[in-house]
C-alpha cells in the first residue's frame, strides 16, 4: 500500500503530506520512517525494482547532502 501510494504520489492535486494523512493515516514522520524500511526489504525490491531504485536513490543522496554538508549556491546569500 505505501509503495503503490508512494508511485502515485506526483499526481496529487494537493500536499503530499496532507494526502498521507488523510489517506494512510499517518504522520508524515512515520511514514517517511516505513519507507526508509520498506524499501531496504527484498520483497518490495521485487515488487516494483524501479520506484525502489529511485526512493534508495533520493534516500541516498540526501544522507549524503546530510552528511557533506550543503553546497552553497553563490547566486543565494
Amino acid at each position: 500500500m505505501i509503495l503503490d501510494f508512494e508511485r502515485m504520489s506526483w499526481q496529487l492535486s494537493g500536499p503530499k503530506e496532507a494526502a498521507i494523512r488523510e489517506r494512510l493515516g499517518l504522520s508524515t514522520t512515520r511514514y517517511y520512517r516505513l519507507v526508509n524500511e520498506l524499501i531496504d526489504r527484498p520483497e518490495a525490491y521485487e515488487y516494483d525494482p524501479l520506484l525502489v531504485r529511485r526512493l534508495r536513490t533520493r534516500r541516498d543522496e540526501r544522507r549524503r547532502r546530510k552528511f557533506l554538508g550543503r553546497e552553497v549556491d553563490p547566486r543565494r546569500r
